[in-house]
């Protein structure tokens, strides 16, 4: 019975704290969030009204400043990315140290408020652990409970990214914990709870604005088909990330590897300005034109679902913040405009566009974070009453995530964890 006792109060500690920790961190991410967006989009369209030839610059502006922000506030000392959770989880003695909550904030928030190819949600994602941690090491609750509050903070802070307490649920358990027990259940409901409270107040609208119409059953193996090449995309990005990132360490002089990487992202954005920053901007000019029924060229969507890739791993590899998230959900979306184009001019078939971009963004996300049911959700909440593709989305992230273990047998997060342990 006294054991009992004991348990239930850790638990009850745990859940105000878990509580906290995600009050905290809906702060952040909502902050980050917004200032990010209000930001990329008023340097976008000053520079856009001046002339294209500014987004040149506009990435090294940003990346430079994180250069010296790292080298002058934060020490020298790096980050890593989710690879950075992954080792203080499974390393019980290791820790976030405090200085990854400015440093991922700012570094997330120059590199794409001046044009990086990236998005904040991974600088969300270690911020918000770090969070986690620091409630952990101040002993508010039992010392076994390191990785429920981890998973507390960024349960909310995904939550937030995307008006989904779900979806930031999910994310935590299938990517950052990678298990299921009674109290990561505890601690990650309590933070979803509050960030639930927090998005109903604050924050409660779509990423985007369209509505989805109906789906037919006899579209299923188109889905299925556009299933296995986001799963391909996903491998493409990954080995993108992987490469582009071993080259630029190799480069010793810092002018030469922050130039290189973010001049040849400003050129691009130069020639495809829905390349700039998260391209979530990007994405809904083009999806508003395609529910328009306007004419989109092949060839504008080809490229931008095989170039948003390549400048996101660009941005990575010359010293930007950020992760496969953004990219992931925008080359995907791309993916599957330019698959419902094709086979509506070629094959004379009558798919919906906005239908298969966001079965395309699912698949390519899911393969790409190895997390499907977090892409569904996430996903099904980019839009009003995205749940209506439930059937399609599921469908989309299954096979994309299956079809990718085949091709590759880590994704884009634990691949630089597992090199990471295999180099000591």
């Amino acid at each position: 019975m006294e054991r009992k006792k004991i348990i239930q109060h850790n638990y009850f500690k745990l859940i105000l704290i878990a509580a906290l920790i995600g009050a905290i961190s809906c702060l952040l991410a909502f902050s980050l969030k917004h200032f990010t967006e209000y930001l990329e989009h008023s340097i976008f369209t000053a520079a856009a009204g001046i002339s294209n030839m500014l987004f040149i610059v506009l990435p090294t502006i940003g990346i430079t400043a994180i250069y010296f922000l790292r080298k002058y506030l934060f020490q020298n000392r790096k980050n890593k990315g989710i690879t950075e959770i992954y080792k203080t989880l499974d390393l019980r003695k290791e820790h976030l140290p405090f200085f990854k909550i400015p440093s991922h904030y700012l570094n997330g928030f120059l590199t794409v408020i001046f044009g990086g190819s990236t998005g904040v949600e991974v600088s969300t994602v270690v911020a918000t652990a770090t969070i986690g941690n620091m409630g952990y090491k101040r002993e508010f609750s039992a010392k076994i409970y390191k990785t429920e509050l981890v998973c507390a903070g960024v349960t909310a802070g995904v939550a937030v990214l995307f008006a989904s307490p779900l979806a930031g649920w999910l994310f935590a358990m299938e990517v950052i914990a990678r298990k299921l027990n009674k109290s990561l259940a505890i601690s990650c409901t309590a933070s979803a709870v509050v960030a639930a409270v927090f998005i109903y107040f604050f924050d409660h609208s779509s990423l985007l604005s369209f509505a989805i119409g109906e789906w037919h059953w006899q579209a299923l193996p188109f889905f299925i088909l556009l299933g296995l090449l986001g799963g391909t995309l996903s491998v493409y990005f990954t080995l993108l990330v992987t490469r582009i990132k071993s080259l630029f360490a190799k480069i010793q002089n810092n002018f030469i590897r922050v130039n290189m990487g973010a001049l040849v992202v400003g050129t691009m954005i130069m020639f495809y300005p829905a390349l700039y920053g998260d391209s979530y901007h990007g994405l809904e000019t083009i999806l508003d034109a395609a529910v328009s029924e306007e004419s989109i060229s092949l060839m504008l969507l080809l490229m931008l679902a095989l170039l948003k890739p390549l400048a996101a791993s660009l941005t990575l590899g010359a010293g930007g913040d950020g992760g496969v998230f953004a990219p992931g959900i925008v080359a995907g979306a791309f993916l599957g405009l330019l698959f419902s184009a094709v086979c509506n001019q070629y094959f004379g078939t009558h798919l919906v566009p906005l239908n298969f971009a966001l079965v395309g963004a699912a698949a390519t996300l899911s393969s790409a974070i190895f997390a499907p049911l977090t892409a569904l959700v996430l996903v099904c909440n980019l839009v009003p009453n995205g749940y209506q593709l439930l059937i399609p989305v599921t469908v989309g992230c299954f096979t994309s995530k299956f079809f990718s273990q085949k091709l590759l047998p880590y994704n884009a997060y634990t691949y630089d964890f597992y090199k990471m342990s295999k180099a000591g």
